[in-house]
């Protein structure tokens, strides 16, 4: 059961964690267009820098915008399947004291 409960955590996982990185490649190659402009163009025209550092800023936020909420995700639904998970050996341990009669349990204080 736990397997189960723990498929589609790992890729959770994974995008929280690769959407970073792939901000931060776009990050590189915006600034490679950025230098790749000023090496052809000079400084002088910022409108041709423009279009690189725009390049830069937007797929940070974006790989930002994805890995935030994905990590917080992840974290909650982690946290709640390790509640669940001492939960359901709470539950073992009880049924098979009863199997065994080793002690009486209240079935009432779920």
């Amino acid at each position: 059961v736990i397997h189960d409960l723990e498929r589609y955590l790992a890729i959770l996982g994974t995008i929280a964690a690769v959407t970073p990185l792939l901000g931060l490649l776009g990050t590189v190659l915006g600034m490679i267009k950025v230098f790749a402009a000023i090496m052809l163009e000079g400084t002088g025209n910022a409108g041709v820098l423009a279009g690189g550092i725009s390049q830069a800023l937007l797929t940070t936020a974006a790989g930002l915008g994805v890995a935030i909420p994905a990590m917080i995700s992840h974290r909650f639904f982690l946290r709640r399947l390790d509640a669940l998970v001492v939960a359901m050996e709470q539950d073992a341990v009880k049924l098979v004291d009863v199997l065994h009669n080793d002690r009486r349990v209240d079935l009432k204080q779920a």
